[in-house]
């Protein structure tokens, strides 16, 4: 039996408002339990806004949100729907969460991962702002392998944000390229894989984004390379 520890991991440097990383997410989870391989996931914040000085522009997710739901319905992403001034305007808190979720006692990585999952969720599928410390909770509430309790109190104690920050100092170096960049052993490392993408102008100026191919085969390929990987250190 695989325990947690000697569970194959994977780093994923995005933010939670970022549509090709919750698609990214999707896809590589999908593929694990569809193979039924056992994998970590260890979620590193690339926090848009701080590096933007701005909210990520709603006028940029939603085009992105419909070509990926257009070309992949499966995925049950829709257009917000919930009240306008509901929509989230940080996703800071969010990512905030995850970070602190990792706290063993509280979630450990499967905890954390599950946690971004529901937040992903939450926003994607079913317009809740999850800029909102009670959504949170709540969300957590509904996670297996979270405590909700632990998670509130480790919040009120400023958990979680101090990694944010430090991690968006990181993210602010060559090595990470964008939201999602995903990086595994056996010298992985791939931005935003599978799509091939454009913009046909700037969004500012009325650009839209055009979304002309995307293959799940790398998730395929990436949990066959740490599945080898596994096996070479077990042998």
């Amino acid at each position: 039996m695989v325990t947690p520890t000697e569970r194959p991991t994977v780093t994923v440097w995005s933010d939670v408002g970022c549509p090709w990383a919750t698609l990214a997410l999707h896809t590589l989870r999908a593929a694990a339990r569809r193979r039924r391989v056992p994998l970590l996931i260890d979620h590193r914040a690339f926090p848009l806004e701080l590096f933007n000085r701005e909210p990520t522009p709603k006028f940029i997710v939603d085009p992105e949100i419909m070509a990926i739901a257009a070309r992949l319905p499966e995925l049950g992403w829709r257009m917000w729907d919930g009240p306008a001034h509901t929509y989230p305007v940080t996703t800071l808190p969010a990512l905030e969460a995850i970070q602190a979720a990792k706290d063993p006692a509280v979630g450990g990585l499967q905890g954390s991962d599950e946690l971004d999952e529901a937040l992903r969720r939450a926003f994607y599928n079913d317009s809740k702002c999850i800029s909102v410390h009670a959504v949170i909770l709540d969300l957590a509430e509904e996670c297996e392998h979270v405590d909700a309790k632990a998670l509130a109190e480790a919040l009120a104690r400023g958990s979680g944000r101090a990694e944010v920050y430090a991690q968006w100092r990181t993210a602010e170096g060559p090595q990470i390229q964008g939201s999602p960049h995903l990086f595994a052993v056996g010298d992985y490392a791939s931005h935003n894989p599978g799509a091939t993408f454009t913009w046909t102008g700037s969004p500012y100026e009325g650009g839209l984004p055009r979304l002309d191919d995307y293959s799940t085969a790398w998730a395929d390929e990436l949990l066959d390379a740490l599945q080898g990987e596994a096996q070479e250190v077990s042998a």
